[in-house]
């Protein structure tokens, strides 16, 4: 899916893309956060980069070592302190860091696959829960420079889920019951969430 940044929001990162800033975008899963990081990113060039939290997913195998593997994508499914230090080293380390990718088609997630430039100065990071306000991830929002919440209709974000879950290669029943299932729970707590952000912004 691709979008038309609209204008204030474009401008507003423009406005924080004149020295180092961590813009923050959070919503519910398939709200559409990374194709909005996405798109400020190209109209932005190289004074932007998109560091997702989702790089931070545990393995497959650890999830089930922890018996979490069927609920993969809650809060305690991801190194929230491995992320944690990361947003630490952005916000004070002067040389290029390397950040790991989560890939949908293989479920895991690769080391160093985002270099993030010395010179870069925004980078976006969006992800579920940047504004959960419960240990660890409670340490996130103090290292945003500041944070948006994006959400859309209720039903084209089901809709979306469960395709995406559908051409992952997920059965349309599995898909449906997971994306009305643990991806709905989750859902559930980061609408919780939605009044600590400094920009609430409805896509359609």
């Amino acid at each position: 899916m691709n979008i038309e940044v609209p204008s204030k929001l474009l401008e507003r990162a423009r406005e924080l893309s004149t020295s180092r800033t961590i813009l923050g975008i959070t919503g519910a899963p398939g709200a559409g956060k990374s194709t909005l990081a996405t798109a400020l990113q190209k109209a932005l060039g190289d004074s932007a980069v998109v560091v997702g939290m989702d790089g931070f997913h545990y393995t497959n195998d650890e999830l089930v070592r922890l018996g979490r593997r069927d609920r993969k994508g809650a809060p305690d499914t991801f190194d929230a302190h491995g992320y944690i230090a990361l947003l630490k080293r952005l916000r004070t380390e002067k040389n290029d860091i390397y950040a790991p990718a989560y890939q949908r088609g293989i479920g895991n997630s690769i080391a160093s696959a985002i270099r993030i430039p010395a010179t870069t100065n925004l980078v976006i990071t969006e992800g579920n829960y940047l504004l959960v306000d419960e240990a660890p991830w409670s340490g996130v929002a103090d290292l945003l420079d500041e944070s948006w919440f994006v959400q859309v209709d209720d039903d084209l974000r089901v809709s979306r889920l469960i395709d995406r879950h559908i051409a992952s290669g997920k059965d349309e029943q599995f898909a449906r019951e997971w994306t009305l299932g643990p991806d709905q729970a989750n859902a559930d707590l980061i609408a919780l969430t939605r009044d600590r952000a400094d920009r609430v912004i409805t896509l359609s």
